[in-house]
């Protein structure tokens, strides 16, 4: 009975605390997405080219042994 008691006021402080949470707007929302997108795009970029660029420098040490 104690659980479901301390279930039930856990479940009403955190329906209290959502109402007041700010939520974003669509434009807020939608510039938000475009940087996590672009970081994310930049990232992959960046890791392609170090990739790319170790396994040419693996290539010639390996060439030159």
């Amino acid at each position: 009975m104690n659980l479901l008691k301390k279930t039930k006021e856990y479940l009403t402080g955190v329906s209290a605390e959502a109402k007041r949470v700010s939520w974003p707007g669509k434009t807020e929302l939608w510039e938000s997405t475009l940087v996590v997108v672009s970081f994310i795009f930049i990232l992959a970029v960046t890791t392609l080219v170090c990739d790319k660029v170790i396994t040419w420098f693996l290539q010639v040490l390996h060439a030159g042994a």
